[in-house]
């Protein structure tokens, strides 16, 4: 629907920088979960409520430091199994605060925190340092990320810490003889980025933190030293990384063999401790950040490189530094109330890619994801965001971005023109278009005809945080591809394989996503890598309203933008907006990525229309949080597809 076609009150005036959304009438349509069998929906809330009780039950055995701060009667918990016909159909409330992450341990771990009196930034560390104990394949202090802050006074902040490349590092540093010499980008040691997590974790913590180091990392140590149980999950990721881990002798000790039972393999059950680990944790306590990057810590990494052929030295690691970025924003006007998107600028490009698609989306009228209409013109949004997204982004601090461009709404409304209601783009005639500001004639200039790396393998990390006076916290951190690099420092932690994110060589597919590459992103000393990671928070009349981000690699930017319509502009409740089916367009290759609750039919309908599918389990890993507007209750939606967790009070 154009916007000529909308109801007065529901036009946008000519030139206004705040557009009314044509999400259409359907808020009370989605108060329950999506595709949940209404006479199932009782049973599977009553299993979850059982299930939420079992899990917190071995957990205050097993980590008393951590579970003697969440008693039976105060706090909430759900750990979520991951068959769609059993996710919970419901948020876990809490009235105080909530963590939602990848793990219930690391959830407890920030509800210790925010019980001990520290705030939601106190707690994101803590989560932080505690999944880079108990979720090797992605939380990390050998790796990077993003941290967005949005504080109860309005205050702002993007943390970036994302990684950079080593002051050796060449364009060409991964081609012999004309060729890309395989795996040499995704693993081992020449593969690892100078890690950006310590320093930005420290810099967040020092910025908006109450807590000292000592009080914050103490859950993180106390599950590297005493250990916790072992998980049929990370039983299943150990099997799965094998072939890799075995190749390095630090991470074949630590991760493929447990010394407590003649080296044989980890069982569930088994207790998996890291003491070099923990070492570490205790060193940055004592010392701070300084230790990582100009201490013992930093010693033995660079030992690790001049022993095993990597490229990172002494002055890369005592030359890091996070940086401070101002956050990305976008208002829109939805049933007489104004929203605001919180996001993430550059180098992450999936801020601005959410924008532009919501921008485009001002145009028409979503239903649902069980509309063929409605899905359609997200994937055609998803299509030109993407080709705009591969000519034009890269690391700010080296390139001329044209956000105001690709962020403005007289740009979108361009792009919406070129879509056919009827029929798919092609994306060999969709290519990148001429963002320009609202007033400004577009460019005459060409944007190149390739693309960049999309980042961020899929088991990167993201989890939210929201503390009793309404700070919040989005995060995500990764090491790019599961158990980054494979490479396990011996100071006892995993190193990234974040140099995949760079253009490794023009014109040639890069090693993960098998994208044709520019030179925009190519390596260069110091450079940070794109990104797609894309933590955001929704703000509704002012007030926190939604907590959300996801792993993924590229599909990080489809996944969030459908939480943010899930619960923006459709009026899904959290863990619904959570539940819901996801689709993915990318440009290039032109496909649609279609994860397994959508039926055949609509399958067919698709492929009618002119798509080419493919499906996949799932699409991503959402971690969000609510807030309800009648009681301002935290709502807890910890992404049901693998075992996520909420936790609150």
């Amino acid at each position: 629907m154009s916007p000529h076609q909308l109801p007065a009150s529901r036009r946008r005036a000519p030139g206004t920088l705040n557009a009314k959304f044509a999400c259409g009438d359907f808020g009370n349509a989605y108060r329950t979960a999506y595709f949940v069998d209404s006479s199932k929906t009782r049973n599977i809330f009553r299993r979850a409520l059982l299930l939420a009780f079992f899990l917190l039950l071995p957990a205050a055995r097993s980590h008393a430091q951590t579970a003697a701060e969440l008693p039976g009667n105060s706090a909430h918990s759900a750990k979520h199994p991951s068959t769609s016909d059993t996710w919970p159909p419901q948020a876990v409330r809490g009235s105080h605060a909530m963590v939602a992450t990848d793990e219930a341990l690391g959830s407890q771990a920030g509800v210790t925190i925010l019980k001990q009196g520290g705030n939601a930034v106190d707690a994101a560390v803590a989560v932080a340092f505690a999944l880079a104990v108990v979720e090797p394949a992605a939380g990390n202090i050998g790796g990077g990320g993003f941290m967005l802050v949005r504080l109860a006074d309005g205050k702002t902040n993007f943390f970036d810490y994302r990684e950079v490349a080593p002051a050796q590092a060449t364009r060409d540093m991964y081609i012999q003889n004309g060729k890309l010499i395989p795996d040499a980008s995704t693993l081992g040691y020449r593969s690892v980025a100078v890690p950006g997590t310590v320093a930005g974790l420290e810099l967040a913590l020092k910025t908006h933190g109450t807590m000292k180091l000592s009080q914050v990392m103490a859950p993180a140590i106390h599950f590297a030293k005493d250990g916790f149980p072992v998980t049929e999950k990370l039983v299943r990721e150990f099997d799965e990384e094998k072939s890799g881990l075995e190749q390095f002798s630090v991470s074949k000790r630590i991760f493929l063999s447990n010394s407590r039972n003649k080296n044989h393999l980890y069982k569930v059950g088994d207790i998996f401790r890291q003491p070099e680990l923990a070492a570490t944790l205790e060193r940055i306590v004592k010392n701070g950040a300084a230790d990582f990057y100009r201490g013992k810590t930093a010693r033995l990494i660079v030992a690790d490189m001049q022993s095993n052929g990597g490229i990172i030295t002494a002055d890369d690691l005592a030359n890091y530094q996070p940086k401070v970025r101002e956050v990305l924003r976008a208002h829109y006007q939805i049933e007489g109330h104004r929203w605001d998107v919180l996001t993430s600028p550059p180098p992450s490009s999936g801020g601005i890619a959410i924008i532009e698609a919501l921008n485009i989306l001002r145009q028409t009228q979503l239903k649902g994801w069980n509309d063929l209409q409605s899905v359609r013109m997200v994937l055609e949004a998803m299509r030109r965001v993407f080709a705009d997204r591969a000519a034009y982004l890269a690391d700010p601090d080296y390139s001329d971005i044209p956000v105001a461009g690709l962020i403005s709404d007289c740009y979108a409304r361009e792009l919406f023109a070129t879509i056919d209601p009827q029929h798919a783009s092609s994306s060999k005639e969709i290519k990148a278009g001429t963002p320009h500001a609202c007033g400004i004639s577009a460019g005459q200039s060409v944007p190149p005809n390739t693309v960049v790396s999309l980042g961020e393998g899929p088991h990167t990390t993201h989890f939210s945080v929201v503390d009793a006076a309404g700070n919040a916290v989005a995060s995500t951190y990764t090491l790019n591809d599961s158990y980054g690099s494979h490479a396990t420092s011996s100071a006892g932690f995993l190193l990234n394989d974040e140099m995949d994110d760079f253009t490794a060589q023009p014109g040639v597919p890069n090693a993960l996503f098998g994208l044709i590459q520019s030179d925009a992103n190519a390596i260069a000393p110091n450079h940070r890598p794109l990104s797609s990671m894309t933590p955001t928070i929704l703000l509704r009349d002012g007030k926190l309203s939604f907590v959300t981000g996801s792993p993924g690699g590229p599909t990080i930017i489809s996944a969030t933008l459908l939480s943010v319509i899930n619960w923006m502009c459709l009026g899904m409740d959290a863990q619904a907006a959570i539940n819901a089916p996801r689709f993915h367009h990318q440009w290039l290759p032109d496909q649609v990525v279609l994860e397994k609750e959508f039926s055949p039919a609509f399958e067919q309908a698709l492929n009618a229309n002119g798509y080419a599918t493919k499906r996949k389990g799932h699409l991503g890993l959402v971690n969000a949080i609510g807030i309800d507007p009648q009681t301002s209750d935290r709502l807890g939606a910890a992404d049901p597809r693998d075992h996520g967790s909420a936790v609150g009070y």
